[in-house]
This record gives C-alpha cells, structure tokens and sequence, in this order.
C-alpha cells in the first residue's frame, strides 16, 4: 500500500476521509477488525509529558521610548530571561528568551509555572534592570505582549525510558517527584507508549518539516530533528504561538532538583504506507521500554509500555470522605503540580492541574487518592511503578482534539517540506 499525501489531503477536505485517533485504533485491533484498519487515511497521536527542552521567546514594552538605552538582566514572576539577542535601543521593548527550566526565587515555580499562567491570562511581574543600572517594573499579561511564541529543542521522543534506583542510597533527580528510594524499590516511568507521534512513523516518512501540529493545543509547526535525535531515537524540535495555547496542556512538575516544564503535542499521521500501518498497528506490549540506572544513566534492563499503560489507571481516582486527617499531609506536600489541597479541612484535587502522576496514590494512608499504577517486568524482576511522567489520559483527549478539528475543517494538515534525517 502506497498513497500520496495530496490524494489523503484531497479526501480529508471532500469530508471523505477516515480520520481515528490513535486509541480508536487499539479499539478496532483488540475487537479483531484488522481489514477495517486498511480503511483508515489519517491516525491522530499525541502526548503529554515533562519535557525539558522548552523555551519561549517572549517581546513587549516596560517603558515609554527613550526610557533607556538596552536593557541588561531581567525577571518574569522572579525567573531570570536571557535578554536579546536584538537591544531594542531605546525603543523601551525587550526581547527575552525563558527557558522552561529556569527556576524562580520560589523553588517551587519555574518556567513552565510562568508559561501556563501567561496562557491562563494572568498577569506576570516584570523586573528590568538597564546598562546604566535603572530598574523597571511592571506586570503585563499575554495579551498585552507584541510576540510570544514556544519552542521546543528536543520534543516528541519516539519513546523514553523507565528509571530505577539500585543504589543503597536515596537519588535526588529530575526523572521523580520525590526523592528515588534505593534498591529498586520503585520506578519511574516516561513515554505514552503506542499514542506518541513518533511511534507511529518511526522513519518519519509522514512528520517532517513543516508538518502542521497542536502544541499545548495551539497550531505550531514541525522545525526538524531535535537535539540528541538519533535513526534509534528520533524526536522533533517545533514551535507555535502562545496566544492560544490551552492551559491544562501545559504547566510546570516540581522535582527533588527543582521545577520542569510540561508540554503537550499532537500530531495528524496521514497512513502513506504499510510501514506507518504496521507501527499504528503495534500494541504497548510490543514497544520496548529500556530501565536505566536513574545515577549512572545507562541501561540495566528492558521491559514494554505493556507494562506502563495496560489494564491500570489513567486517572488518579479522588475519595475526600476517606481521609484521616494526618497531621502532616504527605500527598499534598509531595504532589508535583500542586493539584492539592485543603479546604474546610477537606482534601480537594484540582482536576485541572493534576498530572495523574500516581505519586499521591502510594503515599495516602487513607486511600483518598488511589491508581493502579502497574509494574515493570524485566530481568526476573517485578518494579512498581510509582511515578509517571507523562500523562496518557490527556494525551487522549489531545488526540481526540485534533481529529474533531480534522474532521470540522478547522485545522488544515500540511505536507512536509523537507525529511527529517535524525
């Protein structure tokens, strides 16, 4: 089977294409209907993870023209931006660049707090200081900024890995939400298995650059390979707009070593040949998760996202009543988003802010928070898994996102302009 993608576009806009999402066609594989998978012209892929590799570019005024010659440091909610590279002399407008990974004068905010609370139209504090030593301040909102755009250096992974501790002594790391217990005693996961883009076009036969795509939500586009792409492990670099980003996309994860950034793409897979069917095709048992040593980074064994993402939770389920009122509440004082909290002496869970890590499940002795997680399987050994970084469950509705506006004609798939070489 080979089809164009002009021939797919072509039905797409007739309204004659099939378009499924990527866990519509599980579905149809687990109901035995493979000839009916033969059909399909586009599978919608997406997912929702910590991904470090983030950056915005950010421009807008602090102060009327000729306030000052060039800005040179500055802050946004007490987070630290390269100014520049353009000086902007004495126009009063900055050009910034924040990183995703830049951690505030809080140890719990950092960049991808900052970036959700722009999408989420907050307002953000500006601190400016000039060559000549003057200071400016004032808050401006997204709204307000002349440009605002997200990027990213190194996205998308095919797939990632799982991470365990065999040393006798606790790791602080950014691969958990707390510190990592010794002996292997718990892992940590990362990948959304069969959902990623990637996964599904291995060879990039249908991703390439100039592939239009959804990140955080918003139309971005593909740039090409991202750093540390590899024929094994391919990823992608893109950016897109910040104006119309969707916040629940999209936030900063507390780690032991400080705040990451947390992404989410979606990507339109046109089925152009029997390769790409073949990978749309694969189970999470079938794709190999490789276990590294989270301290010395190398790899001690390999399971599957079998065992990530089959028969256990995508969501964190919530039990309020079953609190015990504890002293000190664990979950709440470990939870990486900051998804929970008290009120009324009540546990509450900010569904908006949840990451479904799982985490809060195996530290709640009152089973208020509760999630099948599952467990690796590798080397004779059973792990549990207690932390997951990334987030199936929104990856879900992401892809189901895109294929609605596939299908309603509001988002228009573009061919790639060049192949991306890993």
């Amino acid at each position: 089977m080979e089809r164009s993608f002009s021939d797919i576009r072509a039905k797409v806009d007739r309204g004659e294409a099939v378009v499924l999402s990527a866990q519509e066609v599980r579905k149809i594989l687990e109901d035995g209907e493979r000839q009916t998978l033969e059909d399909v012209d586009v599978v919608t892929c997406a997912t929702r993870a910590v991904m470090s590799g983030t950056y915005a570019v950010l421009s807008f005024s602090v102060a009327p023209p000729g306030s000052f010659l060039r800005a040179k440091r500055a802050w946004l909610n007490g987070i630290p931006a390269e100014v520049g590279p353009c000086p902007n002399e004495r126009l009063g407008i900055i050009d910034l660049m924040v990183f995703g990974t830049a951690h505030s004068r809080d140890p719990r905010y950092g960049g991808g707090h900052l970036f959700r609370d722009l999408a989420e139209g907050k307002e953000v504090k500006v601190e400016v200081e000039t060559d000549a030593g003057d200071v400016f301040r004032v808050d401006v909102a997204l709204s307000e900024m002349l440009q605002a755009r997200l990027f990213g250096t190194r996205h998308s992974f095919k797939n990632y890995s799982a991470f365990v501790n065999p040393s006798d002594e606790r790791v602080a790391t950014i691969f958990h939400a707390a510190l990592f217990d010794p002996c292997c005693n718990g892992a940590s996961v990362s990948g959304c298995g069969h959902l990623n883009p990637v996964q599904n076009d291995p060879f990039l036969e249908a991703i390439g650059v100039g592939t239009r795509i959804l990140l955080n939500g918003a139309e971005g586009f593909v740039l090409g390979e991202g750093t540390r792409s590899s024929p094994e492990r391919p990823n992608l670099s893109g950016f897109a707009d910040m104006y119309k980003m969707e916040p629940e996309y999209m936030g900063g994860f507390v780690t032991p070593c400080g705040p990451e950034c947390v992404t989410s793409w979606a990507v339109p897979i046109p089925v152009l040949s029997d390769l790409i069917l073949e990978s749309i095709a694969a189970p999470d048992r079938s794709i190999p998760l490789p276990v590294m040593d989270v301290a010395k980074r190398r790899e001690i064994g390999k399971a599957t996202y079998g065992d990530v993402w089959e028969d256990v939770d995508l969501e964190v389920s919530f039990s309020p009543d079953t609190c015990k009122r504890c002293t000190q509440c664990i979950p709440e004082s470990i939870c990486p988003t900051g998804a929970i909290g008290f009120r009324d002496w009540k546990p509450t869970l900010d569904r908006e802010r949840c990451f479904n890590c799982g985490l809060c499940s195996s530290a709640c002795i009152g089973d208020v928070f509760r999630a099948h997680l599952g467990s690796l399987h590798f080397g004779g050994r059973e792990v549990p898994i207690v932390v997951r970084q990334s987030d199936r469950l929104r990856a879900e509705k992401l892809a189901e996102d895109l294929k609605r506006r596939i299908l309603d004609g509001s988002f228009k798939m573009t061919e790639m302009v060049d192949r991306i070489s890993p």
